[in-house]
């Protein structure tokens, strides 16, 4: 499926260079150094795109040069739009390409924002009630994504802001690292989490990317779960532990490894009587966790649907119950976080890269 979004974007981003090449041409300096010669016109305005796609896909990346672009085209394509239809009702014709200069200004300043969005961790609160004997306030970070947004002194630094809020206990729903994670970042960030002065400590459990899709990773699964355990993080994969005598805390396998427990296997043997929170990286089997004993279930994985117009594909597709935020199912709560940073688009759009406070009870 992923394969099929990738090769569709590239293709978009194909016709949206060739679109782009005409656009361009219309400037006035262009022109002006073409003169008559179309040719030439689209050759320097190919050789203008050309550049901007290697500096961006030097200094972020080439799927981020992609995005650019997409952007870019939708922009020209939406003004060129009104200035005809602007054009065709006024019968003004404009001497200025008002097309190009909305359309470039436009893409800097919403995707100014898209960076700044994704850059910028902010706090998502959420109260939830419950008739079981419990107070807690529990922080929730996921999709992390180590060495792609910030490093691991970057990673402290937002541990620091959660620990200030004073939560009882940290949850890290999957997606800690990435198949680009840096050895030092791992092993740093596994020290800062160690620091932590929590309650009930840090509960981890996997995401897709944490163990990996590539053999040439500079760290493997194994030293990733080491350094973890010896931080004191609690890796629970398809496991549940009691806490305090007062509520359990169960950890998923993520959803991509086949060897994953059924919600009625994984629970058996709790005592439903005490509160249960489950973190689960992707949120998609909601109907299982809503039929169980579960009180709340945690995830991340969809960036917060991390770009408009894509931000509801998952849930069109049926590859995720929910693309973030809260709801409630048969008396079970299941809340999405858009992630604390992400795998590798610098850009979020229609969304925001957080951390989630959550007070239950009380």
């Amino acid at each position: 499926m992923w394969g099929l979004i990738l090769g569709s974007a590239l293709a978009a981003a194909v016709v949206a260079i060739i679109y782009l090449t005409g656009c361009i041409g219309k400037f006035g300096a262009i022109q002006a150094l073409a003169g008559e010669r179309k040719w030439l016109r689209r050759l320097i305005s190919f050789l203008i795109l050309a550049g901007i796609c290697v500096l961006l896909g030097y200094f972020m990346s080439p799927v981020n040069a992609v995005i650019v672009m997409l952007h870019e085209a939708v922009f020209f394509l939406l003004f060129g739009v009104i200035i005809r239809l602007i054009s065709h009702f006024s019968g003004k014709e404009f001497t200025v390409n008002w097309q190009g200069w909305l359309a470039v200004i436009c893409s800097i300043v919403y995707l100014g924002y898209g960076y700044y969005a994704l850059h910028h961790v902010s706090r998502t609160d959420y109260t939830l009630k419950t008739d079981k004997q419990i107070t807690l306030k529990a922080a929730l970070i996921a999709d992390s994504h180590l060495s792609t947004v910030f490093d691991a002194d970057g990673f402290a630094e937002h541990l620091k802001t959660i620990e200030a809020q004073q939560p009882d206990l940290l949850l890290i729903a999957g997606d800690f690292v990435d198949d680009s994670t840096k050895n030092t970042d791992l092993m740093k960030a596994c020290e800062a989490l160690g620091k932590l002065d929590l309650k009930y400590g840090v509960w981890y459990c996997y995401g897709n990317h944490d163990k990996g899709y590539y053999r040439n990773k500079d760290y493997t699964p194994d030293e990733l779960e080491k350094a973890l355990k010896d931080n004191g993080v609690h890796v629970l994969t398809d496991a549940y532990e009691l806490v305090d005598d007062s509520f359990y805390i169960v950890g998923r396998n993520d959803r991509s490894r086949s060897e994953r427990k059924s919600m009625e296997d994984l629970l058996e043997g709790v005592d439903t009587s005490k509160y249960i929170i489950v973190m689960d990286h992707q949120p998609s089997d909601y109907e299982n966790e809503a039929a169980s004993a579960a009180d709340l279930v945690v995830s991340g994985h969809t960036h917060g649907g991390q770009l408009i117009p894509i931000t509801f594909v998952g849930e069109w597709l049926s590859m995720n119950n929910r693309t973030y935020g809260y709801e409630q199912r048969s008396g079970t709560d299941f809340i999405v976080t858009s992630g604390i940073a992400d795998w590798e688009i610098q850009f979020k759009t229609g969304t925001k890269s957080e951390y989630v406070m959550i007070n239950i009870g009380g």
